[in-house]
């Protein structure tokens, strides 16, 4: 961590709609209440993997709107599951991101007092111990890391 960069007094929860998510949520809402700290919700979007780089349109890709509307949906839904209908009084931040998620969090780690992710999410193999961006966030992050597992 840059030593000139004081981190802001939050947690940092990074959530793409599974359950390993919204574990992630309630755990990270249960210490940053712990701990007087704020809570900061991030999930990321990023371009269809119909695209490759070079074909993008200039001015973006016809589907950029409805995977946003995509990703603010899951979110809802991961708040709603993890708190019921009204979000818990120390969540001050939902923001949703345009890009991989495992750089946005490492970036976001840069000024938090703890970064907390699900071991796994939606996409990749079953049978990952741990996902891409919880490993990236483990390796790369500014701040300590809670990887949360699944309940027994």
């Amino acid at each position: 961590m840059n030593p000139s960069m004081d981190p802001v007094e939050r947690v940092v929860v990074g959530i793409d709609g599974s359950e390993y998510s919204t574990l992630a949520l309630q755990t990270a809402a249960t210490l940053a209440k712990a701990l007087a700290l704020r809570l900061d919700v991030v999930s990321c979007w990023s371009r269809s993997d119909i695209y490759f780089a070079a074909e993008i349109p200039v001015g973006g890709f016809p589907e950029a709107d409805v995977l946003e509307v995509e990703a603010t949906r899951l979110v809802e839904d991961a708040v709603e599951r993890a708190f019921g209908p009204e979000r818990p009084p120390g969540l001050v931040d939902v923001s949703i991101r345009y890009g991989h998620p495992g750089k946005i969090l490492v970036d976001e780690s840069a000024s938090a007092r703890l970064l907390v992710v699900g071991r796994r999410g939606r996409g990749g193999f079953l049978g990952l111990r741990l996902g891409s961006v919880s490993s990236a966030c483990v390796a790369h992050a500014h701040c300590p890391v809670l990887v949360v597992n699944e309940p027994d």
